[in-house]
This record gives structure tokens, C-alpha cells and sequence, in this order.
């Protein structure tokens, strides 16, 4: 049976390097071929291959001397053989399989090397078809199925994806009961099935795994005695297994164990071996443990000593990755007992060096990037933002390499919510207001601006310069096959392979645009291309009036005032984050009554006025006159709250309705982009009115009650427009169902929606306007094509409510419209009562269309007159303040 091709996998906590069987230095991937040579064999194998096998045993002389030499041109020249080996085996070729194992393997190899995805897409890709062509039965299936599996866990290592992780365990438990006992494999699969066990318990936290891990561990080592060549490999994994029960369990047996197996592993891993650098890394962090437990200095000198070795002998991304970690912790152990300046200096140094190989595990990386900015903010050092941009620059990585906007969403998951409003704060208290504003503009609504970046003309460049339209085709073409890509469904009847095979397409596709993008890059006026954007960029936003953006951190709470022109103002909020909470829980609990209080509701009002409000009004009225337009962008715990209705509500105190015209903006791009998008040239504005008072809803255990007032607020707003300059559409009843109110969405540039709206918490992009025939999602609104449209009111509940999970995401129904192209958008905060909605849109379409003619501009100051017409009515303020303007 061939050596088992495996992985070495990093644990979350980043101190673990635990391994699967390993091919020991002189065995080739192969299926079926010696791999006893001595130097000069190998030279005459290369050289002069036997006419019989021109391209597998020099692959294999190749691969050996790659694994003796570590020279990337052997491996590079090895795939070369191997690639053409399968070329001689065509479909139906009975050695097929193993050519597709043999590339799959020196692909993996050159990958762990390297770092390219592509290489573990392919070998992932030819490891599934050596799977298809090795059926139940099949002799050699466990070894495909073991290949397979230690080729996803690595993946899952890198991307995060969990059914790369479920997949694995299911192929290393079908490859365990294919080997009978006493099979000579049967500690490799042992092995690599605990191995994936350790993984997932330290993502999912069941202890369950951990002992079914150490079970198999420990059956695999009395598979491996003394004299075995992969005796090292079980030795180490089983110390990775049993240290990480010590830290869940404190057991110290289980780390005297560790240590003991740990030390035996690295006297059978003498330098030059593969494995050596990991096995001292692995030492030198179990050490570390013993020291801070039992407090014996020899444990922590003896661990730098062993962490500095492995620095110095490490070959891999993933091996530097975890020595600097070590090195990190160790020195800062250092600097907490001996409190010696150097050491502290030294610990930030080597965090700083082990992001730079962030890349080559997700969660190791993530971790590192994480524990630096702990300990950064912790001892106030100024590497902290240099620790918040790189973590920034991982989660932009791993959001850009992921298909669809679902799983972008999940992936973003594993990164703290509140990275982006964290490293703002860091760079206000360091006095870089500019850094601030650009680090927000990166880390918020990512789903956004990746899909924004598929979406970008290079009409400009065309235009420019038309001999770089080859260019510009290129990259329009890759663009709408990565955006068609991140728009396909996968249901549960779509197979884990066509599944596999359209996400290594998006992938392939990605890197021949990222490619398109860095030639863009190259030239004059386009270096910044699809970079975030800088400060300088970001200030044009405010070219119609202010931008004041709330940032709630657990540091600080600030606002930034970005003006036009002038330098941006700093303000620190007297409010803490825990205060902002409470706030915004009290507020909570005042909407889940049918009937809110005034008293309730204003004392609210008056807290954020005095904490947060009033301090930006008293700077805004040196900036702007009075009844002029500003926006707010809210990060956070900010997104929650009614902003624009806050004030002192006594008699002639001051109110921000009375001072200034409020609208939203999601992010500053999104206002950029919406006072640039062109509107489509036509003779007639078209207008579309859509009506649903009785819908179908995707719940049928919810039955939305009727509303009565839709089909009155419909032909009201006809009469209201100015007719003939817009040509009009309504469609209620059973006219309005999903696919008509679809068909509008994209052949009007102004609509009006009246209907309920549903914000789905646990799936943002699931929520929903409600149709007479099933709902038009979140998703819908993306996928159609709205780039040139001007104007839609969602006279519909909860349809400018985010995700209180992930706020800076803004996933909610009004945003995904402006993000998508429509330059203004109305829509609520919470429930809306349908005679209040009615009410209120027949005001604002007096005040919108009074002067014979539609403006988007015009939106925000029209919804204003409308509110403040309402008030006058005593309509409750609860129910004035629900409604919000989005946009220019």
C-alpha cells in the first residue's frame, strides 16, 4: 500500500502542530514503486530514465531527491512528469487512478511548500476522480479516500469551510473500516482520523471528540514500536491530543505525557529530517505550559532555545508561523517576570513575524493576529494598529476567496464583529483621525464591496486610452463569470462534487482577476484600483454636506465629522460602550410594546441627545447653517438607535429635527458611488407602484395580517405624481406577485413598495418583502440589475433594521437597494402601523412632487416636511421616528 499523503495541522489555540502519518524522506506518493535509492542513482534515474517508464520513475527519482535536497525545481520538474504520465493514461486506462494520485500528491506537496491554492484545488480535484475510478471493492480505495480527506483538512486549514472538516472525518472513518485488524496501514488511518477528531473538537469544543481522538491515538502508537519509520508521527500526535486535554481538563499527567512523547519524537526527527522544525516547535510550547504551571525557569529557557532552533530551521509558512508564535508567548512570559523592556519589544517583533504567515492557516493565524492585538491595547503599544491592519487584510483575504455572499457571511463568523470599530478606535488614540475613517471603510459591509467589485466599469480607462481594451474586456468578461458564479444556488440535491467543482471554478476565475486587476494596477492614474480606499478619496463624500460617523468600540466611543474640504474633526464621546448597550436595550424594550410610552421613548431621546448628540451639534453649527442636510454613518451598537430624532423634547430645548435635515449612509463609498452612478437615459421617468395587503409568506405557520390601507396609498400617490412627465405602473392584488414585482424592480428607476417586510436575524439575506405569491429576498434585490435607478420607498416594516449579530455588515433590505445602484432609498427602523405608513407617504409625495417634477435630491428634506406634518397631527413620536432616509 502507498504511504499514507498527510497534513500537519495547527490547533486554534496555535500552540499544537499536530500531524498525520507523514511519508517518511524516502517515500514517493506513488502507488506502486521502490524508493531505495543512494545520490547517485538518483542522478542516473533522472537522467537516463528506462525507455519502459519515461515518466514515472523519473518522477519518483525526482520526488525522492526533492524530499533529500528540498529543491523546488525537483518537485516543479516531478508534477511536470507526473502530468504527463496521465496524458498516456486517458480515460479507461487501467493506471489512471494512480497517475491522479501520484499528481494529486506532489501537488499537495508543492502547496504545503508554496502556499498556492490553486495546487490544492487540482490535487483535491484529482484526488476526487482517483476516488470515482476506485469503487467499493476496489483494493486501493482506502488510500483515495485517506488522500482525499488529509487534502480537505488541509483545506479546511486555510478557507475555514466546515464541510471540508465533515467531509475528512467521513473519508478517515470509511478508510478506518475498509483495514482489518492487522492491516499494516491501520495506524495510518488511526492517526489521520484522530487527527481531524482534534480539529474538530477545537472548532466545536465537544470533548467528546478529543477522547475519541486520544482513543485512536493511542491504538495507533502500539501499531507504530520502536524501529517503526512513523513511530514520530504517532509519538507527536498523541502529546498534541493529550496537551490539549491538559488545558481543557488540567490533568497534569496528560501534560507530563505530552512532554515525554513530545521528547521522544524529536530524538527520532534529527536535523535534516522533514518533521524536525515541528517537533521542536511542538517541545518548546508544551514548555512553555509546564513553566507557567510549575514555574521551573530551565522549561522556559529551554523553550526559547528550542523556538529560536526551529525559526532557524524552518522550511514551511505553516512551520515560521508557529515558531514566531512560540517565540511571542515566550518572550512575553519573560517581559511578565521580569518586566524588562526588551522583552516586551521582542514579544511584539515575533507576533508581528508570525502574521506575516498568516496565510497559511486561518485559524492559526487568525489567533495570532488576535492574541497580538490583545496584548498591543493591554501594554498600550503602538504595533497595535499594525496588528489590527493585518487582521484586516486576513479577513478581506478570506471573504474575497469565498463563492457566494451566503458564505461569506458564515466565514466572516470566525472574526470578531467588532474588528473594524477596534482598530478605528486604536488609530483615534494613537491621533491618526484619517487612518481612522480609511480602517472603517475596509472592515465594514464587505459583502458589499466585493460585490461592488465585480460590478466596477472601466469606462473611464476605455476612454482614456482605447488601446487597452483588450484589458478592459478582460476584465469586464471575468467580472460578470465571478458575479453569475457568487448568484448560483446550491440546493440539497446539488452532489459535494458538482459543489466542489463550481467553487474551484470561482476560485480559478478569481486569480486570473485578481491578475487583471494588478496589470490595471500598473497603470498611470489607476495604481489605488480597487484598493480601500484612502482618506483623500473617501473626503468627496461629504461634498453636499457633512458626514458625522459613530464609532462604538469597547476602547472609546467617538465621532468624526468629515467635511469636504476641511481637516476632519475628532470628538470623544463621554458614553462608554457598555452605557451604548444599555441604551440600546432600553430602546429595544420599548419597541417590543405595541403601544411605547412618550416618557419612555423620549427619555431615550434625551440620553443619546445629552451623550452623543448634542457635543456633534455644537461642532456642526460652526460647519453648516441651519435646516441643512447632514448624514450620519453609525457603526455598532449605533446602527440601532434613531439618531436623527434625538433631542431634549422640553419646552425650547433644542431638537437635531429642528437643527438639521438627517439622512444615513451605510458606509461613505456607498454615498460616493450613488452621487456618480448615471441615470439611464430615457425620454419618461418610469415609476412603478407595487401593492401587497395579502401575501404568501415563505412560513406558513405566520400568517401576516391584511393591510388596509395599500390599494388607498397606491392610487393617491398616482394622483400625486406628475403626470404625463412619468410614466406609471401599479400593481396590486394578485398582480403583485413575486415575478412581476421583480420585473418592475429592474424596468422602473423609481419605485414605491407597499406591502410587509420581514428582517430574518439569523439569515439577513433572507429577509424578504412579501408578495402575493412568495417573497422578493434580499438575495433578488442583488442579483437584479438596479444600477441606474433613482428612487424606491419600502413603505414595508423593518426594512432599514441590520443584523444585530453583525451590525457593520448593514444586511438589511434599504442598503442592499443603495448598495446596489439606487441613489435614495426611505425606509423603517421597526413595525410600522399601516394607517401611520399611509398617512405619512401621502405627505411625502405632496411635499416630493410639489414642484411638477421628481428629484432623488429632493427625498430627504420631503420625508423631513412629512415627519414634522405628522407631529402636528399627534401622530406618537415612536411612530415619526421609525422612518429614515438612505443615500444622496
Amino acid at each position: 500500500m502507498p504511504c499514507a499523503y498527510d497534513l500537519s495541522q495547527k490547533g486554534w489555540l496555535g500552540k499544537d502542530l499536530d500531524e498525520a502519518i507523514k511519508p517518511p524522506p524516502k517515500c514517493t506518493p506513488v502507488d506502486a514503486s521502490s524508493s531505495k535509492w543512494d545520490g547517485k542513482d538518483l542522478d542516473e534515474a533522472i537522467e537516463h530514465p528506462p525507455k519502459r517508464s519515461l515518466t514515472q520513475q523519473p518522477a519518483s527519482a525526482l520526488w525522492t531527491r526533492f524530499q533529500q535536497q528540498g529543491d523546488g525545481k525537483d518537485l516543479d520538474e516531478a508534477i511536470e512528469h507526473h502530468q504527463s504520465a496521465l496524458q498516456l493514461r486517458p480515460e479507461g486506462h487501467p493506471q489512471r487512478s494512480t497517475s491522479l494520485n501520484n499528481l494529486a500528491g506532489a501537488l499537495r506537496t508543492r502547496f504545503d511548500q508554496q502556499g498556492d491554492g490553486k495546487d490544492l484545488d487540482e490535487a483535491i480535484e484529482h484526488h476526487q476522480s482517483a476516488l470515482q475510478l476506485r469503487p467499493e471493492g476496489h483494493p486501493q480505495r482506502s488510500t483515495s479516500l485517506n488522500n482525499l480527506a488529509n487534502a480537505l483538512r488541509t483545506r479546511f486549514q486555510q478557507q475555514g469551510d466546515g464541510k471540508d472538516l465533515d467531509e475528512a472525518i467521513e473519508h478517515h472513518q470509511s478508510t478506518l473500516q475498509l483495514m482489518p485488524e492487522g492491516h499494516p496501514q491501520c495506524f495510518a488511518s488511526l492517526n489521520n482520523l484522530a487527527g481531524a477528531l482534534h480539529t474538530q473538537f477545537e472548532q466545536q469544543g465537544d470533548e467528546k471528540d478529543l477522547d475519541e481522538a486520544i482513543k485512536h491515538l493511542q491504538s495507533a502508537l502500539q501499531l507504530t514500536p520502536q524501529g517503526h519509520p512513523q513511530r514520530s508521527s504517532s509519538l507527536n500526535n498523541l502529546a498534541s491530543a493529550l496537551r490539549t486535554r491538559f488545558e481543557q481538563q488540567g490533568d497534569g499527567k496528560d501534560l507530563d505525557e505530552a512532554i515525554q512523547h513530545y521528547q521522544c519524537a524529536l530524538q527520532l526527527r534529527p536535523e535534516g529530517h522533514p518533521w524536525h522544525s515541528s517537533s521542536l516547535n511542538n517541545l518548546a510550547s508544551a514548555l512553555q505550559i509546564q513553566f507557567e504551571q510549575r514555574g521551573d525557569a530551565k522549561d522556559l529557557d529551554e523553550a526559547l532555545q528550542l523556538s529560536y532552533a526551529a525559526v532557524e530551521k524552518s522550511l514551511t509558512a505553516s512551520s515560521n508561523l508557529l515558531a514566531h508564535s512560540n517565540l511571542a508567548e515566550i518572550h512575553l512570559i519573560l517581559w511578565s517576570t521580569q518586566h524588562m523592556d526588551k522583552s516586551l519589544q521582542d514579544a511584539m517583533y515575533h507576533y508581528k513575524k508570525a502574521a506575516e504567515f498568516a496565510h497559511a492557516n486561518l485559524f492559526k493565524g487568525l489567533w495570532c493576529c488576535q492574541k497580538w492585538i490583545r496584548v498591543a491595547e493591554q501594554h498600550h503599544h503602538m504595533s497595535a494598529l499594525d496588528a489590527y491592519t493585518k487582521s484586516l487584510h486576513l479577513l478581506d483575504y478570506h471573504i474575497s476567496a469565498t463563492t457566494s455572499v451566503l458564505s461569506q457571511h458564515q466565514t466572516q463568523k470566525h472574526f470578531p464583529p467588532d474588528l473594524a470599530v477596534n482598530a478605528a478606535s486604536c488609530a483615534l488614540r494613537q491621533g491618526d483621525t484619517y487612518h481612522a475613517v480609511e480602517l472603517l471603510e475596509q472592515g465594514r459591509a464587505l459583502h458589499w464591496t466585493q460585490i461592488a467589485h465585480f460590478r466596477t466599469s472601466l469606462e473611464h480607462l476605455y476612454s482614456e486610452d482605447p488601446s487597452k481594451e483588450v484589458l478592459v474586456k478582460q476584465f469586464q468578461n471575468l467580472s460578470a463569470l465571478l458575479n453569475r458564479c457568487a448568484d448560483v444556488p446550491f440546493t440539497h440535491d446539488t452532489s459535494r462534487i458538482e459543489v466542489e467543482a463550481m467553487e474551484r471554478h470561482y476560485r480559478n476565475l478569481l486569480r486570473q482577476w485578481n491578475k487583471v486587476v494588478e496589470k490595471i494596477r500598473t497603470l498611470k492614474g489607476f495604481s489605488h484600483f480597487l484598493l480601500p480606499p484612502l482618506f483623500s478619496d473617501l473626503q468627496e463624500a461629504a461634498c453636499k454636506g457633512p458626514i458625522i460617523v459613530l464609532v462604538a468600540s469597547k476602547f472609546s466611543c467617538d465621532a468624526i465629522i468629515v467635511l469636504h474640504v476641511q481637516p476632519p474633526i475628532h470628538l470623544q464621546l463621554n458614553i462608554t460602550l457598555e452605557e451604548l448597550n444599555n441604551l440600546v436595550s432600553q430602546h429595544h424594550k420599548n419597541n417590543q410594546h405595541p403601544e411605547p410610552g412618550y416618557k419612555a421613548f423620549v427619555e431615550v431621546m434625551r440620553k443619546l441627545w445629552k451623550r452623543v448628540i448634542f457635543p456633534v451639534v455644537q461642532q456642526l453649527k460652526g460647519c453648516v447653517g441651519k435646516h441643512s442636510r447632514i448624514w450620519w454613518c453609525p457603526t455598532s451598537l449605533f446602527t440601532a438607535l434613531p439618531l436623527h430624532c434625538a433631542g431634549e423634547y422640553k419646552h425650547g430645548g433644542q431638537m437635531l429635527p429642528k437643527l438639521f435635515v438627517s439622512s444615513y449612509t451605510p458606509s461613505l463609498s456607498a454615498l460616493i458611488k450613488a452621487r456618480t452612478r448615471n441615470a439611464k437615459m430615457t425620454q419618461e421617468m418610469t415609476f412603478a407602484a407595487i401593492g401587497q395587503a395579502t401575501p404568501d409568506t415563505p412560513d406558513t405557520s405566520v400568517k401576516s395580517p391584511p393591510l388596509h390601507y395599500v390599494d388607498c396609498e397606491l392610487d393617491d400617490i398616482e394622483k400625486l405624481l406628475p403626470i404625463p412627465s412619468v410614466m406609471f405602473t401599479k400593481l396590486t392584488g394578485s398582480e403583485a406577485t413575486r415575478e412581476q414585482a421583480l420585473h418592475a424592480l429592474v424596468d422602473n428607476q423609481w419605485l414605491h413598495l407597499s406591502c410587509h417586510g420581514v428582517q430574518d436575524p439569523e439569515k439577513p439575506f433572507d429577509s424578504y418583502l412579501a408578495m402575493a405569491n412568495g417573497p422578493v429576498s434580499l438575495l433578488d434585490i442583488i442579483n437584479a440589475n438596479i444600477s441606474t435607478h433613482e428612487f424606491v420607498f419600502l413603505s414595508a416594516c423593518k426594512t432599514a433594521m441590520g443584523d444585530s449579530s453583525s451590525p457593520d455588515e448593514v444586511i438589511h433590505l434599504a442598503a442592499g437597494l443603495q448598495f446596489m445602484g439606487v441613489k435614495s432609498v426611505i425606509g423603517t427602523l421597526w413595525r410600522v402601523h399601516d394607517d401611520v405608513a399611509y398617512q405619512l407617504v401621502i405627505e411625502f409625495y405632496k411635499e416630493f412632487c410639489k414642484n411638477g417634477t421628481l428629484d432623488c435630491t429632493m427625498a430627504a428634506r420631503a420625508l423631513h416636511e412629512a415627519v414634522a406634518t405628522l407631529a402636528k397631527k399627534g401622530v406618537p413620536l415612536h411612530e415619526q421616528a421609525m422612518f429614515v432616509h438612505i443615500g444622496i
